[in-house]
């Protein structure tokens, strides 16, 4: 059964840097697609980043461009989201997500098969 964990979540001041983990397991072969989603409180799930294929494709929320960067590493199934400069406003949970099928838009909840359980990411100003 295929699993995706999230780790890396903490409490940090504006300006600082955190890196938030994926571990994908139990997959036949390593998902297509994978994001990085974040549901701020109160507010609806949203796409931060996606990457596609390790990195032949990547995109990002315009909120999120020049401070944020997507990688995966194939040799351990995992996806990163390097954060940089953080600010109040990115306060969320953070989710993972991944899909086998290519469907658009990139930034839909709708686009993707697999979740995991979230990471929380808390910055104070």
């Amino acid at each position: 059964q295929e699993h995706l964990v999230e780790s890396g979540g903490g409490s940090v001041q504006a300006g600082g840097s955190l890196r938030l983990s994926c571990a994908a397991s139990g997959f036949t072969k390593a998902p297509l697609y994978m994001a990085w989603f974040r549901q701020p409180p109160g507010k609806e799930r949203e796409g931060v980043a996606r990457d596609s294929s390790g990195g032949i494709s990547i995109y990002y929320a315009d909120s999120v461009k020049g401070r944020f960067t997507i990688s995966r590493d194939s040799t351990k199934n995992t996806l990163y989201l390097q954060m940089n400069s953080l600010k109040p406003e990115d306060t969320a949970i953070y989710f993972c997500a991944a899909a086998n099928r290519f469907r658009l838009p990139w930034h839909s909840i709708s686009s993707y098969d697999y979740w995991g359980q979230g990471t929380q990411v808390t910055v104070s100003s």
